[in-house]
């Protein structure tokens, strides 16, 4: 938060509570003239159509003490915990602090309770029930807005419930995709290769994946495609799983697989991010959330 930030808030926070207090105290010590109605009912002298008169009746003390006593915890509050610009409070107090206390608090009970269970290796988990039960809650909390409830991606989010993996479908090779995170980049080739060249290169791919196609431009689309893909997707196009480059033989696309989408990825790129749960979910979950995932491939469904 910038300075003048900090002392706008500051000066309208203080101002205001100052001017309300100014506000009570002022109207509390003006006098009112009174009188008295017919009925012997103290007035404030105010007549309206000639005998609606305003009685005189005051806020009662307890409820002007009761403001007062607000106005005071209000300040020991600013004191105490944020709220004036940038000051943090003599507390240091901060929803992020108590955020991650809360967060180390339930890792602990969680690995308390479940340790022993935690102890097993990757592939005894996976045929674990209670470790799929937890790895399922888990999963539904804070992997499925990405790949979906039932695990089968969406474009730009992998399908877990097959056995194509980009990054290696190994246990600990999907553990640490979990855990660590992944961030794939593939570069646009569409300035080197000009729409002619996307096209033919698309074609290949088709090709690839055992498509019907025009053998004559797939034949041009490979060698576009040995000069700019292969280092990456390797000679044969069964891709490299140290580099995340999928294999190009399987048909099975992130982003599509039609020639449309095909030419997309290759004229402008792509850029894919499976950000790191090691903060958020912490190893154990991670290991729960990756048994669980096998689990999904291994079966072909939940």
């Amino acid at each position: 938060m910038s300075a003048f930030w900090h002392w706008f808030i500051i000066i309208i926070t203080l101002g205001f509570t100052a001017a309300m207090v100014w506000l009570f105290i002022a109207t509390g010590r003006a006098r009112v003239p009174t009188g008295t109605n017919e009925e012997g009912e103290e007035t404030t002298g105010h007549v309206w159509d000639g005998d609606l008169r305003e009685l005189n009746n005051p806020m009662p003390r307890w409820w002007l003490w009761l403001f007062y006593g607000t106005v005071i915890f209000s300040l020991i509050y600013l004191v105490l915990y944020p709220g004036l610009g940038n000051y943090q409070g003599v507390l240091g107090w901060s929803s992020e602090g108590q955020y991650q206390e809360e967060m180390e608090r339930a890792s602990a009970e969680f690995e308390e309770r479940f340790g022993e269970l935690l102890e097993l290796p990757l592939e005894e988990l996976v045929e674990h029930p209670d470790a799929l039960r937890m790895g399922r809650n888990i999963y539904a909390h804070n992997c499925s807005t990405c790949h979906g409830s039932d695990a089968r991606g969406a474009p730009g989010y992998p399908n877990l419930t097959d056995d194509h993996w980009i990054w290696g479908g190994e246990p600990e090779q999907v553990f640490t995709s979990i855990y660590d995170g992944r961030q794939a980049i593939m570069p646009p080739f569409g300035d080197a290769l000009g729409d002619q060249g996307v096209t033919r290169t698309a074609v290949y791919l088709q090709q690839l994946a055992g498509q019907s196609v025009d053998r004559t431009m797939a034949e041009a689309g490979r060698r576009h495609y040995e000069q700019q893909c292969a280092a990456c997707h390797g000679p044969d196009g069964t891709g490299n799983v140290f580099l995340g480059a999928p294999d190009l033989t399987t048909g099975v696309y992130i982003y599509g697989g039609s020639l449309d989408d095909l030419r997309h990825t290759i004229r402008h790129g792509r850029e894919g991010l499976m950000p790191a749960q090691r903060d958020l979910l912490g190893e154990g979950r991670s290991k729960l959330v990756t048994a669980y995932v096998l689990s999904l491939s291994r079966n072909g469904d939940e």
